[in-house]
């Protein structure tokens, strides 16, 4: 497959990307790229949790249309475009209640107009805890 960066961003500029946003207020930090992949962590703590104690189902969608987000965000001529979720699929598998979770964006399909990204969530055992589908449209501005 071919990289989809060109050139590979910058792990310090994605993360500059979740100032003043939800992805800073949760704690998410953007800690590996690839030829064709983000990766994304965030913890789960009071802030990322559901009363019952356990990863809150919408912050890992959260944490999913972050990824999905800021990856469609760097194929687009910024100047011209906007990326903009319009559907987001996300199944819970297993639930977290301390440490980090680790979502991996990677490319189902990256199109003129259209973009869907597979979103792979991970506990620090490396389990699965949630599988996510995210449609970006992307929009001229």
């Amino acid at each position: 497959m071919s990289p989809l960066w060109n050139p590979l961003p910058d792990l310090d500029r994605l993360n500059a990307l979740n100032a003043n946003t939800l992805g800073e207020v949760t704690g998410m930090t953007f800690t590996d790229v690839g030829p064709d992949f983000l990766q994304i962590s965030m913890p789960v703590d009071e802030r990322t949790v559901q009363p019952a104690g356990l990863l809150h189902g919408g912050a890992s969608a959260a944490l999913a249309e972050t990824a999905g987000s800021v990856a469609s965000y760097l194929l687009i001529d910024r100047a011209a475009q906007g990326a903009v979720g319009t559907e987001l699929n996300c199944s819970h598998l297993r639930g977290v209640r301390t440490g980090w979770v680790h979502a991996r964006c990677t490319a189902v399909r990256v199109g003129r107009t259209v973009h869907v990204w597979r979103v792979d969530i991970r506990d620090d055992m490396d389990k699965l805890v949630c599988v996510a589908r995210l449609t970006v449209m992307i929009v001229t501005l």
